[in-house]
């Protein structure tokens, strides 16, 4: 239930805060813009020294700031100040696609302004490509961010990296290029077997961890740490560059 659902600016809200020179607690601020978006009249206490936060903390007996009151009762920090206006509260051990979701949108995006600067047309035939293209690149720079943990993560299913470790080290970098040489249109001899060998290998790990021996297990597709679940997401990055890797090399030299 929403207990500020009336938005009535009769609401108060105490909010005590760190608010230091060296260090202003960005909890604290959004805290105090969540109150004051549901109506909260906030009486504000910044609390600017460590001694005033040691104070604080000893006095009300908490391990942490920022700390809200709300008809004195202790309600607590920023998650838990969600919580009580019924907000959806993120666990950080939570399974979600949102960044495959934001990611393949924002390629899609970029693939329409590509075509548009190439063709002089969003919707080219060329556009798929450009989208396909700048996913691949995308998902292995999330996988470069932290190559030792999407490697070990990769570990858990890739039937090739757990014959040969360091094939985890080399994927995002094979990913990443066939992606670039793909969407430069060069190089295609290069890009369209790599893509097809890496999606092969990676569609037949997936399926069988997955399908086959139904494993629970997250998706290292993102980067080493990703909360998206192993499945169809992962299978359907591999099928994309299967297809890719059979298409390019038609369109360019057959058709």
């Amino acid at each position: 239930m929403d207990h500020a659902t009336s938005e009535n600016s009769d609401h108060r809200a105490r909010l005590y805060r760190m608010v230091m020179e060296d260090h202003l607690c960005p909890f604290g601020l959004k805290t105090k813009d969540l109150l004051e978006r549901k109506g909260f009249q906030v009486d504000d206490h910044p609390l600017r020294s460590r001694q005033e936060i040691d104070d604080f903390k000893q006095q009300h007996d908490v391990e942490s700031t920022p700390q809200t009151f709300i008809d004195n009762r202790r309600i607590g920090g920023y998650e838990e100040v969600r919580e009580y206006l019924g907000l959806k509260v993120t666990q950080s051990d939570e399974t979600t696609y949102q960044p495959v979701i934001a990611l393949f949108a924002v390629a899609f995006l970029m693939g329409l302004a590509v075509s548009w600067t190439a063709t002089g047309s969003l919707l080219s035939v060329r556009m798929p490509e450009y989208f396909v293209a700048i996913a691949m690149v995308l998902l292995g720079l999330q996988k470069l961010k932290d190559i030792e943990s999407f490697s070990t993560m990769f570990l858990n299913y890739d039937l090739l990296a757990q014959r040969q470790v360091r094939y985890g080290y080399v994927y995002p970098y094979a990913e990443t290029a066939a992606g670039l040489l793909m969407l430069a249109g060069t190089l295609i001899w290069v890009a369209a077997p790599l893509a097809l060998f890496i999606g092969v290998v990676g569609a037949v790990s997936v399926f069988k961890a997955v399908y086959i021996d139904k494993r629970e297990l997250k998706c290292a597709c993102v980067g080493g740490d990703s909360n998206v679940p192993l499945g169809f997401v992962s299978l359907t990055e591999n099928l994309i560059m299967i297809g890719m890797g059979l298409w390019m090399p038609l369109r360019m030299y057959v058709l």
